[in-house]
């Protein structure tokens, strides 16, 4: 009993499987896709429009006119133009559209080829957009072109049942030789560029390098200041401690004179290779300098005495 049912099982299947290719294949039934449309017509008239899923038709009487697509489509057009500064372009132009749903009839039955249509249209914005502007500013407002294309469009293909959904300007292809230009120009601005930083670090080195050199020469100024203060307090001293044992300022003075000089000699008498040589340098010459200094201090302090005088009279 159990094969039995088994059997009839299989037989109600085939007879179904059968049945439904019959049908199919004499034209009764058809299926629909999802997000696609069919155009069903009746002896060549409009019959009506079917949505995703299983469908009935009558066979001989209906068939099947067209597939109509849902989903957003991209049409891709090169428009070649001339620019206000009279450069040609290329451009390429991508727009996205789709089927609106509800006008299925109008996107079948108004236009022939929606390909053609759109394309056209593109064809006339572009030329009348782009000879206004130069180059550049093509490269620079090439979403004002896309926004005039699709503004264009959208009036235009909406009354035959298409949307545009967006247009964009995907690629901007000038003549090879201006492009080469263009690189060259771009080259040599940067080259400018370069050598104005090079130029501006060059004038801070050297004012830095002169400031430094600026700031060296009055630290040893000051050096040199400090360096010569020390010395006459030094001298000063030592003419104090030999007026303590009775030695006047005049002879004190030429005694450290002569005692600096003695050790000069003796420093230079230490170097191992000097190629100076000091003229005259014996006692006697010692001795008359000394003798010419005290003289020279002597006069010194007279003739300073005698102004004191006239300046009391």
């Amino acid at each position: 009993m159990d094969i039995l049912k088994l059997l009839d099982t299989f037989s109600v299947i085939f007879y179904v499987i059968a049945g439904a290719l019959i049908l199919r294949y004499i034209g009764l039934i058809f299926t629909v896709k999802q997000q696609t449309a069919v155009i069903v017509e009746r002896f060549g008239k409009f019959q009506g429009i079917r949505d995703a899923g299983f469908q009935l038709k009558i066979p001989i009487a209906d068939r099947i006119a067209a597939r109509l697509s849902l989903k957003i489509q991209q049409l891709d057009v090169v428009v070649e133009t001339k620019t206000q500064d009279d450069v040609f372009v290329k451009l390429k132009i991508s727009v996205q559209y789709v089927v609106i749903k509800d006008k299925v009839y109008d996107a079948f039955y108004k236009l022939d080829n929606p390909y053609y249509q759109i394309t056209s249209y593109v064809f006339d914005v572009v030329r009348a957009e782009v000879p206004k502007l130069k180059l550049d500013d093509v490269f620079e407002k090439k979403d004002d072109i896309a926004i005039a294309v699709k503004e264009e469009l959208q009036e235009a293909m909406n009354d035959y049942g298409y949307d545009i959904v967006k247009t964009l300007v995907t690629d901007i292809d000038p003549d090879e030789q201006v492009k080469q230009a263009m690189n060259r120009i771009n080259a040599a601005e940067r080259a400018k560029v370069a050598a104005q930083y090079e130029g501006d670090a060059q004038r801070i080195l050297i004012v830095e390098k002169a400031k430094a050199e600026a700031e060296s020469k009055r630290l040893q100024g000051q050096g040199i200041a400090h360096q010569r203060r020390e010395i006459a307090q030094g001298l000063e001293e030592s003419v104090n401690v030999l007026n303590k044992v009775g030695i006047n300022s005049q002879e004190a003075s030429a005694l450290i004179v002569v005692t600096q000089h003695y050790d000069t000699l003796q420093a230079m008498g230490t170097l191992g290779k000097s190629n100076l040589i000091l003229m005259p340098n014996s006692p006697q010459a010692a001795g008359e300098m000394l003798n010419n200094m005290v003289a020279s201090f002597v006069a010194a302090n007279r003739i300073g005495n005698e102004m004191d005088g006239n300046h009391k009279d």
